[in-house]
């Protein structure tokens, strides 16, 4: 996998539980935090699911993050679904963040840091949000594993303020690489 770099195409954040988050002009990354004023803020884990498992868990769902290019196939498929509907934090163009192994560094803006820990499960409010973007979000490959489409996680390494426009440059973990699993 070469070097990649992209772009920030929006950003967002919602102080509840929202399935949804609003578009903002930009946000604030803090580091081993996530996303100041967002729900999910916090050293431990703040998916009301997973507090109910273990309240204690480490957050490796501070920052979540998706590709336009899904939004651009969902819009193909007869899906109506913007920047920060899914509940996205990042909106980005032009990084494969589906490929990307986990423990990758993601420089976006002139000082965030992001460190990609794994993959976001699509869940059953997909469907109340649209009917059938659930299983739209999921796939199978070759060899029939599933294959979730649905973005990515991260936590926050370096604080930073991070606005739609800003650079997003990749940096690959050493070798060897391995393969996004669900967080």
């Amino acid at each position: 996998m070469k070097d990649q770099t992209g772009t920030v195409i929006s950003v967002s954040k919602s102080a509840t539980h929202s399935f949804s988050k609003q578009n903002q002009n930009a946000i604030n990354l803090l580091t081993g935090l996530g996303v100041e004023g967002d729900a999910h803020l916090g050293e431990t884990v703040k998916h009301r699911s997973r507090v109910a498992q273990d309240p204690t868990q480490p957050n490796l769902r501070q920052v979540h993050l998706i590709h336009s290019e899904i939004l651009d196939e969902l819009r193909e498929s007869g899906f109506d679904v913007l920047p920060g509907q899914m509940g996205e934090n990042i909106t980005t163009r032009g990084v494969q963040l589906l490929d990307l192994p986990t423990g990758t560094r993601l420089h976006v803006g002139s000082s965030a840091v992001i460190e990609v820990t794994g993959l976001r499960n699509p869940c059953n409010q997909l469907n109340h949000f649209q009917e059938g973007l659930m299983q739209a979000l999921l796939g199978r490959d070759e060899q029939g594993n599933l294959i979730r489409k649905a973005g990515i996680m991260g936590i926050v390494l370096t604080s930073g303020e991070v606005r739609p426009g800003d650079s997003i440059r990749v940096e690959l973990p050493s070798e060897p690489h391995r393969p996004l699993e669900r967080v």
